[in-house]
């Protein structure tokens, strides 16, 4: 959403859309100054067996602001990009991350499947993808 769309994310979602109590809880607990950070949502997501983007609709529905993406693409210290493109891409990265897109767009999930399987860093992935000129979206949570 746009930033004047700012407060208003439960708009995001059909009239009438509720979050779980329970879950609704757990990201209470993890707001710090109307914000809630990628990795406490996933956290939240582990604990509670729910998926990223279940807790992205509720983070909507309570109106706060998702920040310090693990991919560095919004929300860190007020930058809109936090990650340089990488000097070089290996070709073992770049051929799973071209694999990985559908459409000719590069999920946050796969880059999140891609470090794990690869044992690199998340924002490894996001530097390469800078490199190749490559968008990273959508976001698991919802967030863009």
């Amino acid at each position: 959403m746009a930033h004047q769309d700012k407060g208003k994310y439960f708009k995001k979602h059909p009239e009438g859309t509720k979050v779980q109590e329970d879950l609704k809880q757990e990201i209470l607990k993890q707001v710090k100054d109307n914000n809630i950070a990628c990795r406490a949502a996933e956290k939240i997501a582990q604990k509670t067996n729910a998926t990223l983007s279940e807790i992205g609709v509720g983070i909507d529905l309570l109106n706060f602001n998702i920040v310090q993406c693990q991919l560095g693409l919004f929300g860190f210290d007020r930058n809109q990009k936090r990650v340089p493109a990488a000097e070089t891409v290996s070709p073992d990265l770049e051929a799973a991350i071209r694999k990985a897109m559908i459409d000719n767009r590069f999920s946050c999930q796969a880059a999140w499947e891609i470090a794990d399987r690869l044992k690199i860093k998340r924002l490894d992935v996001c530097a390469a993808c800078e490199n190749l000129k490559i968008k990273i979206k959508p976001c698991q949570l919802g967030a863009f």
